[in-house]
């Protein structure tokens, strides 16, 4: 990991987009962010090959799923000018993009998902983890190299 890298948790809800759908297509926009503070991070804060924790959430069984990498600069996400998107965003213009997004690549699916309640058990361990912090349903969030090198070794 090269130095100011900084390190991400993604989030997905595996019905949708999961660690075997990203496996199977190897890179994919990241698309439908319609949160500032996460489009935020993807547009000013993240760099490519900047490492991401796969998490698949709104599911039986939530946790980090895999490993991930930031495989693009930012670009405009095309489904805010789709008028049949889910994610169309009528007050968006292709001159001036509301919306923007990176492309994830696959590096590894884990051995098994590390769970969010394993998560919690260990929150003095990750400590101020914005994944643990109630009420956060941010799906891009930053996360501390040593809370990145403690979830990995969970796995």
């Amino acid at each position: 990991m090269m130095a100011g890298m900084k390190h991400w948790l993604m989030k997905s809800e595996p019905e949708e987009f999961s660690i075997d759908d990203l496996e199977r297509v190897g890179t994919e926009p990241w698309t439908g962010v319609r949160n500032y503070q996460a489009r935020n991070f993807m547009l000013k804060e993240m760099r490519i090959g900047d490492p991401v924790l796969f998490y698949h959430s709104n599911c039986a069984q939530p946790g980090v799923a895999g490993l991930a990498e930031v495989a693009s600069e930012p670009y405009p996400d095309p489904t805010q000018f789709d008028r049949q998107s889910d994610y169309h965003d009528p007050g968006s213009k292709p001159e001036e993009p509301r919306w923007w997004l990176v492309d994830v690549r696959f590096v590894r699916r884990f051995r098994r998902v590390v769970t969010l309640e394993e998560l919690k058990a260990r929150a003095d361990a990750l400590g101020d983890f914005a994944l643990l912090r109630r009420g956060n349903r941010l799906s891009v969030l930053p996360v501390s190299k040593a809370q990145f090198r403690h979830i990995l070794s969970l796995e």
